[in-house]
């Protein structure tokens, strides 16, 4: 193996040091990333990928968004009516209302306690 030359350099511009290879302003990579900070600066420099009009993933976002503003859009998984699990949450919530279920930890009876400690 032979030894390669070192390409970077050490440059003194307004008393500041620029460590690096030396670029050249008139590489196609530069004139890209010129380009670039002009249209960031405009504000025409846009990320990601571009909308196209029409297409189905549009179609169903526009229905959504009409969904939202109706109020018809639920979030979450939907319920299935008759399962399991809502005949048992219907279930509770009779028992609920006749008083048969009480939630939480039952009520201490003081009387009973004052009647042991003395």
């Amino acid at each position: 193996m032979t030894n390669q030359e070192n390409n970077s350099t050490v440059e003194v511009i307004n008393n500041e040091v620029k460590l690096g290879r030396p670029v050249n302003e008139n590489s196609r990579r530069q004139q890209i990333l010129k380009l670039r900070e002009e249209k960031k600066q405009n504000g025409e420099f846009k990320l990601g990928r571009p909308i196209k009009e029409g297409s189905a993933r549009q179609l169903r976002l526009q229905e959504l968004e009409l969904k939202r503003e109706n109020g018809e859009l639920k979030r979450g998984r939907p319920v299935k009516e008759g399962s399991a699990r809502q005949l048992r949450l219907q279930e509770l919530e009779l028992k609920r209302a006749n008083g048969l279920c009480k939630r939480g930890r039952p009520k201490m009876d003081i009387n009973n306690i004052e009647s042991d400690i003395i």
